[in-house]
């Protein structure tokens, strides 16, 4: 789909928050409150807006533990790789990246013991060479 300056406002707009009103979107962006509803129907059905979630503030939720794993993949098992992680209820995220690193994981985990378990069935993925794993101890944002 091709996207125009105004689907890049609104969907900048819908990032910061995405419960603002379709009039104050529309408001905003001076379109009428038809065509920011239809622009947002054709974003959902073409799938460039799969979803609506919710941001918590960083120390919402004090008890989770959250961690960053760098993942080297051996090989050419990326794809293999990828679709087994994807799969471990552990990882809250997946980014392909360059550098050092092949892919970067989210992890989160409610205890140490979640967290060891998380890493022990990620190291059994075949075709991880290594990983680094990062507690995150604190979020400013």
């Amino acid at each position: 789909m091709a996207m125009d300056d105004t689907d890049r406002q609104l969907i900048a707009m819908l990032r910061q928050d995405a419960r603002t009103p379709v009039a104050t979107l529309a408001s905003r962006l001076g379109v009428s409150r038809g065509t920011v509803t239809n622009r947002l129907r054709k974003l959902e059905d073409d799938q460039v807006i799969v979803g609506y979630s919710v941001r918590l503030r960083p120390d919402a939720e004090p008890n989770q533990i959250r961690a960053w794993m760098g993942v080297l993949v051996d090989g050419n098992q990326t794809r293999a790789v990828i679709a087994a992680m994807l799969g471990e209820p552990g990882v809250a995220a997946l980014h392909d990246t360059n550098g050092r690193w092949d892919l970067l994981a989210e992890l989160r985990a409610e205890s140490m013991a979640e967290l060891s378990q998380v890493l022990e069935r990620v190291r059994l993925i075949k075709g991880i060479a290594n990983t680094e794993t990062s507690i995150l101890l604190t979020s400013y944002r």
